[in-house]
């Protein structure tokens, strides 16, 4: 989900992305290739149970020619010499299909991982489309899933969408939508996915612009006229309910501040919608710790990197079971009424992982009221039909040989997805180790004896170990400002402070601005200050209330912990309890920023004399 929490933490986006038969007598004689041996992308596997995408074939050969799947059936005979993967006791299953995901970096090696092979890319640079069409039209990809992709999601100025980093034409009062979005059809875009969300439904103050009901039935409506499907972010009932009437093919999140009602999941029937309910970050923000038990998975966790690792144990904040509840009823009401229900993990969302997380959703979707074939269908059959994606979904003859085998049987028990024993892309088998180097976490420096950070004395912004740096919401597409400099008269009559002013602009939904500690040689380099107990240091200032915020564990994304502190008008001590630093790894503390946030407005505050003791 582009959720509220996702929008704090101002994450970054970017990314990539023969058959002549001679069927010999069986070849059952014929010795089975080692273990995790390359068998080309020619091979048989024989004597698993096969779920085809729709429905249980019970034991079955699939024969695998050059890619391609060429037969499936009990009786097939295995052409001599062609390599046979012995399927006992094992479940041969469709590629899986993760219905909502924001790709960059590795992701589409990550996602392949875990028995991924192919994904729907929600909101990113469009740039990228003309590259992510070639590979997937490509057979000779094996070490990446593949991608069908929004490009750039519609969405209102400084709506939800414009804060990651890079520019994303927006639809205005003005706007001709129609043009608006032939432009996105013309860079490549495979569906639209637009957005209405004002932040509302989480029960903040903080407002964003969002598209009016009239912007996106026009929306939907040039899409249509070329061909596309449109999708619809929403976060609450009405919301839904809008986007269905103007006729959108599907939400890719359920709503959570409501429980669907009867008319609604008659208007998702009547309309053949479906949804992606994205119930991993739904958990996730209802603060159930599901992820952590991912990442401790023993099936899984050899598989993880350490920003894997990172994001699944990131917190979204307290706990609010209701939410998950409400998402689940909703699901389950759904699905009972006909509805598409289509698997989504919303990965990299704090408490998700790219690939890992598609089977946390699956377990959810079961807890939802599918049993485990429809839920099985809702991550392969079903989004490859609803969006259109060739040759993918299914276990069948013509189709591409992305297959999962797993051992036991997620028919029944569905967690048994999990036990992945062999993923294949495109007939190529896929290896499943992380890098080593993105499988170690970046090691923790050791805590240098000085306490003391600055004491803001000398003629040049230095501190003891580390840097300072100033920092704004700027790199999230935000307006703030700020200037830091030493000034004369510190506290208790030093020389010299840090003064930190500037002024909180309109511009994010979460503004902030001030100034950065990163304790290691390098910003966001992870010190161990687990021998630490206090954050202690001088303040005074307009009498605005600040935060300093506690960047620490083995990712870069994980969302800081909190405490607030005053500064009024005369000099005094502060002292923040490191362990109340909620959530906090003080094992790998990587900055304590010291920043200003809403409301809007001008602010100025000094410091001095700032010791980690």
């Amino acid at each position: 989900m582009k959720s509220w929490s996702e929008l704090a933490c101002a994450g970054a986006l970017a990314a990539v992305v023969g058959l002549a038969l001679a069927f010999q007598p069986s070849a059952r004689s014929a010795a089975p290739p080692p273990a995790g041996a390359d068998t080309g992308n020619s091979f048989v596997v024989q004597g698993a149970r096969v779920f085809d995408g729709e429905r249980d074939l019970g034991v079955a050969n699939v024969l695998v020619r050059d890619g391609m799947i060429e037969t499936v059936a009990a009786d097939a005979q295995v052409p001599q010499g062609l390599p046979v993967v012995d399927g006992s006791g094992k479940t041969l299953l469709p590629g899986l299909i993760d219905a909502h995901v924001h790709a960059w970096g590795e992701a589409q090696r990550d996602l392949l991982r875990f028995g991924v092979t192919s994904a729907l890319d929600m909101h990113g640079d469009a740039a990228r489309l003309p590259a992510l069409r070639t590979q997937r039209d490509a057979t000779a990809n094996g070490d990446r899933a593949d991608l069908w992709a929004a490009g750039f999601a519609i969405t209102a100025p400084g709506g939800h969408g414009t804060q990651y980093g890079f520019p994303v034409p927006t639809v205005d009062a003005g706007t001709d939508i129609d043009a608006f979005i032939g432009e996105r059809v013309d860079e490549g875009a495979d569906f639209i996915k637009l957005i209405v969300e004002d932040l509302s439904a989480y029960g903040l103050p903080q407002r964003l612009p969002t598209l009016s009901p009239m912007q996106v039935a026009q929306v939907v409506a040039a899409a249509h006229a070329r061909d596309r499907r449109a999708v619809a972010h929403v976060a609450k009932l009405e919301d839904a309910r809008m986007a269905i009437d103007a006729g959108a093919d599907g939400l890719v999140h359920v709503f959570a501040d409501a429980v669907a009602d009867e008319a609604f999941v008659g208007a998702m029937r009547a309309r053949d919608a479906f949804v992606v309910p994205t119930l991993a970050v739904v958990a996730s923000m209802a603060g159930s710790g599901e992820g952590k038990a991912l990442a401790g998975d023993a099936r899984l966790r050899t598989l993880f990197t350490a920003q894997q690792t990172g994001t699944l144990a990131a917190d979204f904040g307290p706990p609010n079971p209701q939410r998950l509840q409400r998402a689940l009823d909703s699901v389950r009401l759904l699905h009972a009424a006909g509805v598409d229900i289509l698997a989504g993990s919303d990965a990299p969302n704090p408490g998700t992982a790219h690939g890992a997380s598609l089977h946390h959703e699956l377990a959810l979707l079961v807890r939802a009221g599918l049993t485990p074939a429809q839920a099985l269908a809702a991550a392969t059959s079903l989004p490859a039909k609803r969006f259109g994606l060739a040759q993918r979904g299914r276990i069948a003859p013509g189709m591409r040989a992305d297959l999962v085998l797993v051992d036991g049987d997620p028919l029944d028990d569905i967690a048994a997805t999990r036990a992945i024993d062999t993923v294949w892309k495109n007939g190529h088998r896929v290896a499943r180790e992380p890098a080593a180097a993105a499988a170690a976490p970046t090691p923790a420096a050791a805590a240098p004896d000085d306490t003391l950070v600055s004491d803001f004395d000398g003629d040049a912004i230095e501190a003891a170990f580390g840097s300072w740096m100033a920092t704004t919401d700027q790199m999230a597409g935000g307006a703030s400002q700020v200037e830091h400099a030493l000034v004369e008269g510190g506290a208790g009559g030093s020389r010299g402070a840090l003064r930190i002013g500037g002024e909180i602009r309109p511009g994010f939904a979460y503004p902030w601005a001030g100034v950065m500690f990163f304790p290691a040689a390098q910003p966001m380099q992870p010190v161990d200050l687990s021998a630490r107990r206090e954050l202690v240091f001088q303040v005074r200032g307009d009498g605005r209330t600040y935060s300093a915020m506690l960047f620490s564990g083995p990712s870069m994304q994980g969302m800081p912990s909190v405490q607030a502190f005053t500064a009024g008008p005369q000099w005094r001590e502060i002292r923040l309890p490191l362990s109340a630093f909620a959530g906090g790894d003080l094992s790998r503390v990587r900055g304590i920023a010291f920043t200003a946030g809403a409301p809007q407005g001008a602010f100025e505050f000094r410091i001095d004399r700032v010791e980690l003791r």
